[in-house]
């Protein structure tokens, strides 16, 4: 069996023309295996639902080719191996939660998924509300099952929790962490950094059209010159002053900066640093690691 979920080789897609030219995604390469969970990252305009559009057929590159599990797109969506949940796309709103289900359950011919797709997108108690009495965030959880009902092997996710509650968004990547570990391929773009930083174990970075960074979500967060360590100096004004110079002067230490008694030390050298300071006099010693948003300012920063 083929390992790749997602091959992308070259895609490129351009709006308009001459000066008016919008290049939204420009040579993309990139692959997703099978089993394969991947945050898809960038700022607004950076080319994410314009290359989504295009892996689920919506839309055709002008250049290059898109494959899923070895076919187009639409092949993979007629035969329900693809599947997604888009911010765009209207619900009927004078159909109950249920019988909308049952509707696009007819058409993939798995009615008897509709209780356990109800179940699984947290829908049971909203069953029999009409959809047009739904809130935004409970109308995104009836994409999400409809999106379910064919139990696809890839699941695309655009903005999934956009609208939901603190909750509902906790139910919901308890049920993708749930899929996920059964193997099913998810792809999601999202402006929620900690999501990213929580369940994709791969993160791709867009930016103006291309891909800038690609790799294990850790690694990435990591990448970016190790950890910030803040410590209350030692109260002997010259035991401070001494352990400034000596960190000031260290090669290993980034940056160093202090504000009455607080310091502030970024390096890649953290646990000795650490147990430096500390045998200094240092006190209230606060270790953070870099955080997944700050390697992705870096990274579409200008």
């Amino acid at each position: 069996m083929d390992t790749q979920a997602i091959e992308i080789t070259g895609a490129t897609r351009h709006f308009g023309s001459g000066e008016r030219v919008v290049r939204a995604v420009t040579g993309v390469d990139l692959r997703i295996k099978r089993g394969e969970v991947v945050a898809l990252l960038g700022p607004n305009g950076a080319g994410k639902t314009t290359l989504l559009d295009m892996v689920l057929g919506l839309s055709e590159p002008d250049a290059g080719s898109i494959r899923v599990l070895g076919d187009a797109p639409r092949r993979a969506i007629a035969r329900g191996s693809l599947s997604a949940v888009l911010q765009t796309g209207g619900l009927l709103a004078d159909l109950t939660v249920t019988e909308t289900l049952e509707v696009i359950a007819s058409f993939h011919r798995v009615t008897a998924r509709v209780p356990e797709v109800l179940e699984l997108a947290n829908l049971t108690e909203i069953a029999r509300r009409k959809v047009g009495k739904c809130s935004g965030g409970e109308q995104q959880r009836v994409k999400f099952a409809l999106a379910l009902l064919p139990d696809p092997d890839v699941l695309i996710l655009d903005e999934p929790t956009a609208g939901m509650d603190v909750t509902a968004r906790r139910k919901f990547w308890d049920t993708m962490r749930a899929d996920a570990n059964a193997g099913r391929t998810i792809v999601f773009a999202t402006h929620y950094l900690e999501e990213a930083e929580q369940f994709a174990r791969r993160t791709v970075v867009m930016h103006h059209g291309t891909i800038v960074a690609d790799g294990d979500t850790a690694t990435l967060r990591a990448s970016l010159g190790g950890r910030t360590l803040r410590a209350t100096l030692p109260g002997d004004a010259n035991a401070a002053t001494a352990l400034l110079a000596e960190l000031r002067a260290d090669e290993s230490i980034a940056s160093v900066d202090s504000d009455a008694q607080r310091v502030t030390i970024h390096t890649a050298n953290s646990d000795a640093i650490a147990a430096r300071i500390l045998a200094a006099g240092a006190t209230e010693l606060e270790i953070n690691a870099p955080t997944l948003e700050t390697a992705f300012a870096a990274l579409t920063e200008a």
